[in-house]
């Protein structure tokens, strides 16, 4: 059981007097606070935010964060007031605190808490709670020291998994290896991924697991016993060229052996073949000796074309640096050589949180700010992505997959996901840049948009002089043009704006045309003001996309209303047939005009037809503005009880199986008869036209809106 000892003996190899002290009295707060509070495992609870904070000072993070590692639980478990904590330990402290709280509101882990010894343990949240993931995500651009609790939080929390249900386990494990480890590794910290990725493989796979460990200690002997014979013959051979040299084996964490022998498998090769289950790490002191030492390390051992890697001329993005080789060496075995400064070695093994090391907290740091472009990246992704689940599905995607490192033609760096295509590089470019793309060079050769892009490519984009706009086969899955959340985001945002740009537009001509027969002086601004609106795009876009009827918003000014010339009309009479009221003289039979087919919620007029009734038309219909006989028009409205209309929609989208059935299943759930259907397909493209029967004009566009969220679909369009 861990100690305030062992917290305090950590800490005082870095910190000063003062600060150890700050932190002694954090833990006493704390201990107070949980005192009867008890994990599911049975130990004291305090226990949890001491081993938390034992994790930050293997990293050497400073007493702030270790003070909050140790506070991080008692806001929301023991009811400490937040003011309590700024007023004790600092705003800085508070603030991480505040930061760390605000998560474990909508935390998906397990809590593990049981209050007066009893053996009733929290709620989980489904870990599949995408907002509370960003929220984490996000916070940590206010402060990286924030999530670098949460993961040793969550280190913790995953040794003490086998105390919950096995669904839970599997979740929180997944979860772990899907967004924890990967972020543990963006942020460089080695240690804590290699943890994070070995906890969850061993919830997720118990036997695999298993398996790989006793294999690997079954060979641990051997594999030994080579490494050493390596590192004798490269340390002799350093000593003759007089470089002061480190050598010593790495042994691969057990998740990555686990990879190493499926990716072994599918070459037909066994475990016993695998020789680079430890690399070779050289450390030396200046970079000029981590060249000297790869030309040495070259002299002894043949390289393996291909497989070299400079991370000191071009540093990853969370801040590695090192030289990589791989050798073949005694008996014809690769090994992986990796050649690095001390420094580099302090920022391999404790990544971001390094800084603290050699800058004393500074977060205001601009080489450091410079050096973490893709938490740049992640505010501007922020304002970018609307929903939380594809803003996670974009950090999976494009920030925690392996990455490839590309050059521009005036050799900046860009860093991709493995799998990225040259468009996908324009897009990482500039937004303006994708939309304006109409060609590019891979290394000097013309290549297709969807060519994927190696490590070490220098890409160049050709663009047109205006902004041409994507193509909509940018987006198609099946071409694969974009890997990149990021980039089907921008693409997709894109075609969004040019629809709404065109709905508005059209509910500003709709509109409009109206107020002219009421008052061309009606101000627009107060028009979208009494009826709720926040400006008046917001007022077009709602007409423009049927989402509100057009009597909604002329009807709040009645004084207004067009006057009724037709003095003979004093007396309204019901047509039994239509669910139309017809002001006139007698009971008239009405129906619906086919060549504009009104639907309830649009203004609507009369026409006597010689031999059958009225025909009602929209007051808009091109037949009723070009009448010359306006005496046989007559003024109707809709009954307050309306039956359902027949309303033609087109729908435009990509073929994929079982895309009818999405449809009508939508048309269902809105309680809306089909009439008719007919589905045509050809070059992978699908138009679907349909009948239905609408109540109204909000249920169409209620319908509309719901069918052109479904996954291949292009485009809706009611059809007149």
């Amino acid at each position: 059981m861990a100690t305030i000892n062992n917290l305090i003996s950590k800490t005082s190899k870095y910190l000063t007097t003062e600060q150890v002290s700050d932190i002694k009295n954090a833990f006493s707060f704390a201990e107070k606070s949980h005192a009867g509070q008890y994990r599911a495992s049975g130990e004291p609870f305090i226990q949890h935010p001491l081993k938390t904070a034992i994790y930050l000072s293997n990293l050497q993070l400073d007493s702030e964060a270790i003070s909050a590692a140790l506070l991080h639980d008692v806001v929301e478990d023991c009811g400490v007031d937040e003011n309590q904590i700024a007023k004790i330990f600092g705003e800085q402290v508070s603030k991480l605190v505040i930061g760390v709280t605000k998560l474990n509101r909508a935390e998906v882990m397990p809590l593990q808490k049981n209050n007066n010894n009893s053996q009733e343990t929290t709620d989980i949240v489904s870990s599949n709670n995408a907002d509370s993931i960003r929220k984490m995500l996000i916070s940590m651009s206010d402060d990286v020291r924030v999530v670098l609790i949460k993961l040793a939080d969550r280190i913790h929390n995953m040794q003490t998994l086998e105390y919950l249900p096995k669904n839970k386990r599997l979740s929180i494990a997944q979860e772990t290896l899907e967004i924890y480890a990967p972020l543990a590794h963006r942020l460089g910290i080695w240690e804590m991924k290699w943890m994070l990725e070995d906890l969850a493989f061993q919830n997720l796979e118990p036997e695999a697991y298993q398996t790989i460990a006793e294999l690997v200690n079954s060979k641990r002997s051997e594999r030994e016993n080579y490494i050493k014979k390596v590192i004798s013959k490269t340390s002799n051979e350093l000593k003759s060229f007089e470089i002061d040299a480190n050598i010593e084996g790495r042994p691969k964490h057990l998740f990555s052996i686990h990879k190493k022998i499926k990716k072994y498998s599918e070459m037909n090769r066994s475990i016993s073949e695998i020789y680079d289950l430890f690399a070779l790490r050289i450390i030396v002191n200046s970079v000029s000796d981590c060249y000297a030492v790869l030309g040495a390390v070259h002299s002894i051992w043949h390289p393996i074309t291909g497989v070299f890697d400079d991370y000191i001329a071009a540093p990853k993005d969370n801040l590695y640096q090192s030289l990589h080789t791989t050798v073949i060496c005694e008996d014809a075995h690769p090994v992986e050589i990796q050649i690095r400064t001390k420094q580099m070695h302090n920022l391999s093994e404790y990544g971001v949180a390094a800084h603290w090391l050699y800058k004393e907290g500074n977060l205001n740091d601009s080489t450091f700010e410079h050096k973490m472009t893709w938490i740049r990246q992640l505010l501007e992704w922020q304002r970018e992505v609307s929903g939380s689940e594809e803003f996670v599905e974009s950090f999976k995607t494009d920030i925690f997959n392996d990455q490839v490192f590309v050059y521009t033609p005036k050799g900046n760096i860009k860093e991709l996901p493995l799998g990225a295509t040259v468009l996908d590089f324009a897009y990482r470019i500039h937004t303006e840049i994708g939309h304006r793309c109409v060609g590019a060079k891979r290394n000097g050769k013309l290549v297709s948009l969807n060519t994927k892009i190696s490590n070490g490519d220098t890409v160049e984009i050709m663009t047109s002089k205006s902004i041409k706009g994507p193509s909509l086969d940018w987006i198609n899955p099946d071409l694969n043009y974009v890997k990149t959340t990021s980039a089907k985001t921008k693409i997709r945002q894109w075609f969004n704006r040019q629809k709404k740009e065109f709905t508005i537009n059209s509910g500003k001509v709709i509109l409009q045309k109206h107020l002219k027969k009421i008052d061309e002086k009606i101000s627009l601004k107060d028009l979208a003001k009494h009826s709720n609106f926040l400006s008046i795009d917001e007022m077009f876009l709602a007409i423009g996309s049927g989402k509100i009827p057009l009597s909604q918003v002329i009807n709040i000014l009645p004084e207004k209303q067009p006057e009724l010339h037709n003095t003979q009309i004093n007396k309204q009479i019901k047509s039994p047939a239509s669910g139309i009221e017809v002001l006139g003289v007698g009971d008239l039979l009405t129906k619906i005009a086919k060549c504009c087919n009104p639907i309830p919620g649009e203004s609507i007029i009369g026409f006597i037809s010689r031999n059958t009734g009225v025909t009602v038309h929209v007051k808009s219909c091109i037949n009723i503005l070009n009448e010359n006989d306006k005496e046989r028009l007559i003024p109707v409205n809709w009954r307050e009880q309306l039956p359902t209309y027949p309303i033609d929609i087109k729908i435009e989208s990509w073929d994929k199986v079982g895309l009818l059935n999405s449809v009508t299943s939508v048309v269902s759930n809105e309680k809306i008869n089909i009439g008719a259907c007919i589905s045509q397909e050809y070059d992978g493209f699908s138009t679907i036209n349909l009948t239905i029967y609408v109540n109204g004009i909000e249920q169409l566009g209620r319908v509309i809106s719901k069918i052109e969220t479904l996954e291949p679909v292009i485009e809706v369009n009611r059809v007149n």
